[in-house]
C-alpha cells in the first residue's frame, strides 16, 4: 500500500511541474511561430505585389522631388557666377573663391566607397573684351600665362566648340549664359574597363564699364555635381548607392532640352565630343545598327519612336513643362517611367523647356521577378525559423520531462522522509465488519 501511494505523489508532483513548465512553453512557442508567420506572410505580400497605383505615385512624387533640386542647385550656380563679378579681380581671390565652394560627392577611395567634400567648379576665369583670358583657375591652380588664351576663337576652348564668349558678350548686366553638358565622348568599350564620362556645364556672365562691354566672368561646373542628383539613387529605394546598375532597369536619369541624355547610368548614352570637337550623333532606326557595333550609342529620346513611339511623347511632355508617367513596352520588357520638368530658365533656356528633365525607369517585368524571388526567400527564411522552433521545442519538453522527473522524485523522497512510518493512510472495505 506504501508502494502504491509513493506512485500516485510521484505521479501527482511530476505531473503538475511537467503541466506548469510544458504548457507556458508550448503558448510562447505557439506565439512567437504564428508572429514569425504573419511576419513572413506580410511581407511576401508587400514583395509580390506588383507596381500598384501607391508605388508609382511614389516614384512620381520623387521625381519631382528631384527635378526640383536640380533646378535650386542651378540656380545656386548661377549665384555663384554673379558673386564672381563682384570679387576683387586678382588669381588669389580667384583661387580661394573655387576653393570653398566644394559639395559632396559619392566616390570609390581605396576599395571603399565614401563621402568627398569636392570642388564644385574646374575653372574660373576672367575674360577681357577680345576675348583674351586674363585670370584663370583650373583645378583649382592659378594657370601660368602660357596657359591663357583667346576663347573668342572656339578652337581655343577646351572643348575647342564652346561658344559661350559670343554668346555671353550679347547678353544684359545680370544675366548668366548656361551653357550644355559639354565633355569628350566615353564609348561603351571605354565605359567597361572603367572610364566615366567627365565633362563642365559652362556658366558666364558680362561684365560693363562706362564704355559699355568689358569682357565676361565665367565658371565651369563639374558635372559630376549635376549627375549625382540621378547617378546616386534607385527609383525604389529609399537610399544612396555609388551608381546604379542599369540592367535592373530600376534607375533615374536626366534629359536636357534638346532631348540629348545627358545622365545615366552607362555614360555611353551620354552626349560628348571626338577629340576634334565635332559631336558624336546620336542614334537612330538607320544608324542603330553601326553605330552599336562602334559601342557610340548616345540617346536622344526625341528621336527614338523607332524603338517605341512612347518614348519621344514623354521627351515632347517633358519639354513643354509637364510631368506625369507613362507604360510602355520596350522590346520584350514592359517599362514605367516618370518624368518631371527642371524648372530651371535662363537666357538659351527658355520657358517651358527649361533645363530639360528629370527620368525615372523601372522594369516592371524585372520588378516582379525580383519581388517573386523575394518572396520565395521569406517563404524559405520562414520555414527554417518554424522547423527550428519545433526542434527546439521537441529537445526542450524531453530535457524539461527528464528535470520534471528528477525534480519530482527528490520531492516524494523528501515527504517519505518526513511521514514516520506506520503513519500511512489506512484504507477501509465498506464490506468489513468492526
Amino acid at each position: 500500500m506504501a508502494e502504491m501511494t509513493t506512485g500516485k505523489q510521484f505521479f501527482t508532483v511530476a505531473r503538475v511541474f511537467f503541466l506548469l513548465i510544458v504548457i507556458p512553453l508550448l503558448l510562447v512557442s505557439f506565439l512567437i511561430a504564428n508572429g514569425i508567420f504573419q511576419l513572413g506572410d506580410t511581407s511576401k505580400k508587400r514583395a509580390a505585389a506588383v507596381l500598384d497605383q501607391k508605388a508609382q505615385e511614389e516614384i512620381k512624387a520623387r521625381t519631382v522631388a528631384v527635378a526640383e533640386n536640380v533646378a535650386g542647385f542651378l540656380q545656386e550656380c548661377e549665384r555663384d557666377t554673379l558673386v564672381a563679378t563682384i570679387l576683387p579681380a586678382d588669381a588669389e581671390t580667384y583661387k580661394e573663391f573655387v576653393l570653398k565652394n566644394r559639395q559632396t560627392l559619392w566616390m570609390k577611395k581605396d576599395g571603399k566607397i565614401v563621402k568627398s567634400s569636392e570642388p564644385m567648379y574646374v575653372e574660373m576665369a576672367l575674360v577681357d573684351k577680345a576675348g583674351n583670358e586674363v585670370i584663370k583657375i583650373v583645378d583649382g591652380e592659378v594657370a601660368p600665362e602660357s596657359r591663357l588664351a583667346n576663347i573668342s576663337d572656339l578652337v581655343n576652348t577646351i572643348y575647342k566648340s564652346e561658344d559661350y564668349f559670343v554668346r555671353t558678350k550679347n547678353l544684359d548686366k545680370g544675366s548668366v549664359y548656361v551653357s550644355h553638358v559639354t565633355g569628350w565622348y566615353v564609348n561603351r568599350a571605354d565605359f567597361e574597363k572603367g572610364k566615366r564620362f567627365e565633362g563642365i556645364i559652362r556658366f558666364a556672365t558680362p561684365l560693363y564699364d562706362k564704355q559699355g562691354f568689358a569682357g565676361l566672368v565665367t565658371l565651369a561646373l563639374d558635372v559630376r555635381h549635376l549627375a549625382k542628383f540621378t547617378d546616386n539613387i534607385i527609383p525604389t529605394q529609399p537610399g544612396y548607392v555609388l551608381e546604379a546598375d542599369s540592367s535592373t532597369g530600376n534607375y533615374a536619369y536626366m534629359v536636357d532640352d534638346r532631348g540629348f541624355v545627358i545622365s545615366h547610368p552607362d555614360d555611353y548614352h551620354i552626349a560628348g565630343f571626338y577629340q576634334d570637337g565635332t559631336p558624336v550623333s546620336y542614334l537612330t532606326g538607320e544608324t542603330l545598327d553601326n553605330m552599336t557595333k562602334k559601342g557610340e550609342e548616345v540617346l536622344n529620346l526625341l528621336f527614338m519612336g523607332y524603338m517605341d513611339p512612347a518614348l519621344p511623347e514623354i521627351a515632347k511632355d517633358a519639354a513643354a513643362g509637364h510631368s506625369g508617367d507613362k507604360i510602355y513596352k520596350f522590346g520584350s520588357h514592359t517599362k514605367f517611367v516618370a518624368y518631371a520638368p527642371i524648372l530651371f530658365y535662363s537666357a538659351n533656356y527658355p520657358k517651358p523647356a527649361g533645363f530639360g528633365w528629370i527620368g525615372m525607369g523601372l522594369d516592371v517585368d524585372k520588378f516582379n521577378e525580383m519581388a517573386l524571388a523575394t518572396t520565395q526567400k521569406i517563404e524559405k527564411e520562414a520555414q527554417a525559423w518554424l522547423t527550428t522552433i519545433i526542434l527546439i521545442l521537441v529537445v526542450a519538453v524531453i530535457i524539461l520531462f527528464l528535470i520534471t522527473t528528477l525534480l519530482s522524485r527528490g520531492i516524494t523522497r523528501s515527504i517519505e522522509s518526513e511521514v514516520p512510518e506506520g503513519a500511512e493512510p489506512h484504507y477501509y472495505d465498506d464490506e468489513d465488519g468492526d
